[in-house]
């Protein structure tokens, strides 16, 4: 179910929801002050329909329903314990599989929805998995170019190894500094809440 229900966006939502109850513009606006937009395509009308989407589904809830001055309405919603099941269940899928760029970064983005220790197994179940892919991929591109195959048809393939070696050596750096206690991982408590996150998220209502 939850695979057929969470996309990217609608997973990137209910990660926000995570933080603090929200309304969709003021989510639209946040995702645009991060920057999201490098992992996805940002418009209105995705963001609402993704909303409405997840609270068929008993992902999110509606809490309240404000109005500033001439402003339309704007319904605010909450992550609930469905939807948190769902997002959690949804990283830990993406988080390992190989084969689906697009979903690993938003997996990734997200990560710190789950337990550090979870995202360290999870990681070090990808690399395996990636070490296997580049030595096959090695294999077959040394086989293709002994056989004689010209390179223009191997191009594809030299750099899926480039590409693959990057990644590995990336994990590698990143699995060592992921349980340093000194690594700040999981929600911020309000409490501690940077003034940069609070100035982002006055800026996101407005």
């Amino acid at each position: 179910m939850t695979r057929n229900i969470l996309t990217p966006m609608g997973v990137m939502v209910l990660g926000l929801l995570r933080e603090d109850d929200m309304h969709p513009y003021e989510m639209l606006r946040l995702m645009r002050h991060r920057r999201d937009d490098r992992l996805l395509t940002l418009t209105t009308g995705t963001i609402y329909h993704t909303v409405a989407r997840l609270e068929r589904a008993g992902f999110v809830a509606e809490v309240g329903v404000d109005r500033d001055g001439n402003r339309p309405e704007r319904t605010t919603y909450t992550l609930t314990s469905a939807g948190l099941g769902a997002l959690q269940e949804w990283m830990r899928e993406e988080l390992v599989r190989i084969d689906r760029p697009v979903e690993f970064r938003i997996a990734l983005s997200e990560a710190s929805n789950l337990d550090r220790d979870e995202v360290l197994a999870l990681l070090q179940q990808r690399r395996r998995a990636l070490a296997e892919e580049d030595a096959t991929g090695r294999a077959g591109l040394a086989a293709a170019r002994a056989e004689g195959v010209p390179e223009q048809y191997l191009i594809e393939a030299d750099r899926d190894i480039v590409v693959i070696a990057a990644e590995l050596a990336w994990l590698d750096a990143f699995l060592l500094r992921l349980p340093d206690p000194g690594f700040a991982w999981g929600p911020d408590p309000v409490e501690h809440r940077s003034a940069r996150y609070i100035a982002q998220r006055k800026a996101a209502r407005q």
